[in-house]
């Protein structure tokens, strides 16, 4: 093993980040990025490591994607481990402009990044919604959209077609928020 694994593995088993924040909204507590970032600085200057996070913003289908990705650096080994993460830009949010509609996936991306490199779980979140509409489906649910495509009359080609209008090479890259829209697009139940 590596010395930056050695290092990041000492964070991961470190690293405490709790849900501080409430949501007067939805009613429940999370993590911000902001708590992330301040409590995993320390672990980091004491194991030597840099931790940057980019955003790049991509087009998949019709539809932008904020995709983050984190690098954490050994100062001295200069070695490197990345972990990437998307988060969908919604279409329209109540009450949200455009740069706060972007700033938001950003938000998420970036948090779920970290979640990603430094081991933290937010399955059980409920602020998790937007992640969890991004999530792929499962290999069962891939299977049961295109069984019912079929059954509704649509061909190899016009299954493949619908899965590349919406920037997928298969539909076993169909998000949870894609596959309920096809259910309901093409009145499948």
């Amino acid at each position: 093993m590596g010395e930056i694994h050695k290092k990041l593995q000492k964070i991961q088993a470190e690293l405490k980040v709790p849900k501080s924040k409430y949501s007067d909204f939805g009613k429940y507590n999370y993590r911000s990025l902001e708590d992330i970032y301040e409590a995993v600085k320390p672990l980091l200057d004491e194991e030597g490591l840099l931790l940057s996070i980019s955003d790049e913003i991509v087009m998949l289908g019709n539809r932008f994607y904020i995709k983050a990705t984190a690098v954490l650096k050994d100062v001295e080994s200069e070695s490197s481990f990345c972990t990437k993460a998307y988060a969908r830009e919604e279409e329209s949010k109540p009450k949200m402009d455009a740069a706060q509609i972007t700033g938001a996936a950003s938000s998420y991306a970036r948090k779920y990044a970290l979640n990603s490199l430094f081991l933290l779980d937010d399955s059980k979140d409920a602020d998790t919604d937007e992640y969890k509409r991004n999530e792929i489906i499962t290999e069962k649910e891939a299977k049961r959209l295109y069984d019912l495509m079929q059954k509704k009359g649509m061909t190899e080609a016009q299954i493949k077609e619908w899965a590349s209008q919406r920037g997928l090479k298969s539909l076993y890259q169909t998000t949870q928020q894609q596959y309920a829209e096809a259910m309901k697009e093409l009145g499948l139940k």
